[in-house]
């Protein structure tokens, strides 16, 4: 596998970090039509666990089978597939080497009355699988957030050991954030902060609103522009070492294509690494998502 120049600077970044995660950092980086550019578009597909399979799936029956997805992000040429222990285990033998897959290790689901995620599956699990990385969600504002630090700090040495990459979802969630706290732009930065802090390879955060969620920030904001979706991720990527990590921003709930392709373009411009996209990609009909993909990429390559 050719590595670019481009990768090669971004695998500089993580000094500390061994061989094994750098290539397999390498291996989702230099994957699909994005390859080499330092810009990835990863699909996710935890919805099941998170929201229910008739809230994730019936939109678009054919995704009910684990294959579509490894499908849909071969076909659109993606950089990598995350999800739960099943959805990989049921498609690891047939799409082997096919893509760069990560296995998310914890889960929540839409019964629980609590803001915490169950350990899902192992690093174990991840290698006999050929995954290129483990995922992680933290919630940060949670009254779990300390033992799932605990949790994400003994399984990311456990997997960096073994040469996998740690991907970290950070969503600020708990008692003390209403709503628009949850992606307000001091938050996001945040919760991305948090998770380059506790090491994290690739960090998966939402993207930044203008409001501010902490009051005590308020001051610190006085000079900052966020005014701009750019802006203010800009400002994100600033508060992951200045810059020297590797951020995604996460789709969110399902949109139309004008604002999934203008919210793109501010993701762009403000710096960030990609997106990863996946109710707005799985829930459409396959020759509609596969024409989004290919406009998200076309953004990312700055042909739009």
């Amino acid at each position: 596998m050719r590595v670019s120049q481009r990768v090669k600077k971004i695998l500089d970044w993580y000094e500390g970090d061994p061989p094994g995660v750098k290539a397999n950092l390498a291996r989702i980086l230099m994957h699909g039509k994005l390859a080499g550019t330092g810009k990835v578009v990863i699909l996710p597909v935890d919805q099941g666990f998170e929201h229910g399979p008739a809230r994730s799936f019936a939109p678009n029956p054919p995704a009910y089978d684990p294959h579509y997805h490894y499908q849909l992000a071969i076909e659109a040429g993606l950089s990598a597939y995350a999800a739960p222990l099943g959805m990989i285990a049921a498609g690891a033998d047939t799409f082997a080497g096919a893509l760069p897959t990560i296995l998310k290790l914890n889960s929540s689901n839409s019964l629980a009355t609590t803001k915490d995620q169950a350990v899902t599956a192992s690093v174990k699990d991840a290698l006999r699988l050929g995954c290129a990385a483990i995922g992680f969600t933290i919630y940060p504002a949670s009254e779990y957030a300390f033992e799932q630090m605990e949790e994400l700090r003994a399984l990311a040495e456990e997997a960096k050991s073994c040469g996998l990459a740690v991907v970290v979802w950070s969503y600020p969630r708990g008692p003390a954030l209403d709503k628009n706290a949850e992606t307000a732009v001091d938050i996001c930065a945040y919760a991305a902060h948090m998770a380059a802090l506790l090491g994290a390879t690739i960090i998966k955060v939402k993207p930044p609103t203008a409001h501010i969620g902490l009051e005590a920030a308020r001051k610190a904001y006085e000079g900052i522009d966020i005014s701009t979706m750019a802006k203010r991720v800009e400002h994100v990527m600033q508060a992951t070492f200045a810059g020297k990590r590797v951020v995604v921003f996460s789709g969110g709930e399902a949109k139309g294509l004008d604002a999934i392709y203008e919210e793109i373009r501010g993701l762009r411009d403000g710096g960030a690494s990609g997106s990863i996209i996946g109710r707005n990609t799985f829930q459409r009909p396959k020759d509609q998502a596969l024409d989004m993909l290919g406009k998200v990429i076309d953004i990312y390559l700055s042909k739009d």
